[in-house]
């Protein structure tokens, strides 16, 4: 149950990541080159975030790992999504900036909710 709760969330975001991947180029609007990379990081950081909660704080190298894969893997979904291109090196750029983000906030997020919980055990 406990691998549930750590890889679930991972699960349902890498979904909302591939559903938005489905949409036609031709339902998105143009022009907004800079915006794409920020959404393009933004989303990926998130999934650096809870890829490295889900392994553990010490293997954040290995969630950025996996989410630039996954942004890759994102890229040839593409290929297949009518007026889509998978050849985007700045949108995997992006992706591996955002889940290397991602991935280096859980470590200090994890390392601060460590010794908040060593200073609480240590009152009590």
């Amino acid at each position: 149950m406990e691998n549930v709760k750590r890889w679930l969330p991972v699960a349902v975001w890498a979904a909302i990541i591939f559903a938005g991947s489905c949409v036609p180029g031709d339902a998105i609007r143009t022009g907004l080159t800079l915006h794409d990379k920020v959404i393009h990081a933004t989303e990926y950081a998130i999934l650096g975030f809870l890829v490295a909660r889900a392994l553990g704080a010490r293997r954040w190298w290995l969630a950025a790992l996996c989410g630039a894969l996954y942004g890759v893997s994102d890229e040839l979904h593409q290929t297949f999504t009518p007026h889509r291109s998978g050849n985007d090196l700045g949108d995997m750029t992006a992706d591996l900036v955002g889940s290397t983000i991602g991935a280096v906030a859980w470590f200090f997020t994890a390392r601060v909710l460590r010794r908040q919980r060593a200073d609480g055990t240590k009152s009590a």
